[in-house]
C-alpha cells in the first residue's frame, strides 16, 4: 500500500499498541523525505524498548520524543524539541493517540470513582488540547509552506497540514444504546465524547489556517486496552487508519470516522 503522506509527523502515545505499529508502518510507507518523532513518556524505560528498536532499524527517519500528555510542561519541552529539530520545514501531521481508560472494563458506576473521572479527562480531553495549542505554530509553518495547495479546490489534506484525534465508536451519544450494556466505561465514554467536540471546536478554530481536524475510531482493536477478544489486530487496523487518513480533504475536517472512512454520528 502506497500511503501518501510526507513531511513531518508526531505521533503521541507511540511505544505500544496502535501507537508503536503506525510508527513501524510510517517507517516503511513514507517517502525518504519524511520524519516521524514518536512520542512516549519515558524513553528510556522498559516499556519503550520495542520504539527504540523500531528506531535503531530506521535510522534518521524517528526521533523519540519525552512526552507525557497529562504534564502541561513536558507538552511545552517537547514542542521545543521539535522546533529545534524541525527548524523551517513545520510539522504536517499531529497524530493524537495517547489515551487511557480507568478503571478496568467494563468499568460500571459502581468501581469508578472522581478521580478516575479526572484522570481520564485530562488525558484524553486536556492533552489534545495543549499539544495542539503549543504546536499550532509549527502546523501554521507547514500550511503556509504549502504553497502549491493554495492553488487548487482542495486546500486541506494530512500531506499540508492536519491533526488527527483518535476517538472511538462508544463516544457516540447516539449509538450508546448499542454498547453500554458490555462496557460501561464512564470515563472512556464521556472524555472522548469531548474529544469529539474538541475536534469540532478546533476544525472551525483553524479552518483560516487549512489545517484539516478529524476524529477517527480505529476499531476494537487487540491491544492491552481493547483487550484479547478484540476483532481487529493492530496491523490490520494501522493499515486503514493510514489509508483513511491518507484520503482526508476539505469535507472530513471536524467530522468523526470509522476506520473505513464511513460517518459515525455524535
Amino acid at each position: 500500500m502506497s500511503v501518501e503522506l510526507e513531511g513531518n509527523i508526531l505521533v503521541t502515545g507511540a511505544n505500544r499498541g496502535i501507537g508503536l505499529e503506525l510508527i513501524k508502518q510510517l517507517a516503511v510507507k513514507t517517502g525518504g523525505e519524511a520524519h516521524i518523532y514518536a512520542c512516549c513518556r519515558e524513553p528510556e524505560g522498559p516499556g519503550a524498548e520495542a520504539l527504540r528498536e523500531v528506531a535503531t532499524k530506521c535510522p534518521g527517519k524517528i526521533t523519540i520524543i519525552k512526552l507525557d500528555v497529562a504534564d502541561e510542561d513536558s507538552m511545552s519541552t517537547a514542542a521545543r524539541t521539535v522546533s529545534e529539530k524541525i527548524a523551517a520545514g513545520g510539522l504536517n501531521l499531529l497524530i493524537n493517540n495517547a489515551a487511557i481508560n480507568k478503571p478496568a472494563s467494563p468499568a460500571p458506576l459502581s468501581t469508578t470513582t472522581k478521580k478516575d473521572m479526572m484522570d481520564v479527562y485530562e488525558t484524553n480531553v486536556v492533552g489534545p488540547f495543549v499539544l495542539a495549542k503549543v504546536l499550532l505554530p509549527l502546523l501554521q509553518r507547514a500550511a503556509e509552506k504549502d504553497s502549491s495547495a493554495k492553488d487548487n479546490g482542495n486546500k486541506m489534506s494530512c500531506r499540508r497540514a492536519a491533526i488527527i484525534n483518535l476517538s472511538t465508536m462508544v463516544s457516540s451519544i447516539e449509538k450508546c444504546p448499542e454498547t453500554f450494556s458490555t462496557a460501561q466505561m464512564y470515563p472512556y465514554r464521556t472524555s472522548k465524547a469531548a474529544l469529539n467536540m474538541l475536534t469540532r471546536c478546533q476544525a472551525l478554530d483553524f479552518k483560516s489556517h487549512n489545517i484539516l481536524v478529524a476524529a477517527i475510531h480505529p476499531g476494537w482493536v487487540r491491544t492491552e486496552m481493547g483487550g484479547a477478544e478484540a476483532p481487529l489486530s493492530t496491523q490490520d487496523s494501522t493499515l486503514a487508519l493510514l489509508r483513511v487518513i491518507s484520503s482526508l480533504s476539505n469535507k472530513d475536517s471536524g467530522m468523526l470516522l470509522d476506520w473505513g472512512g464511513n460517518v459515525i454520528p455524535w
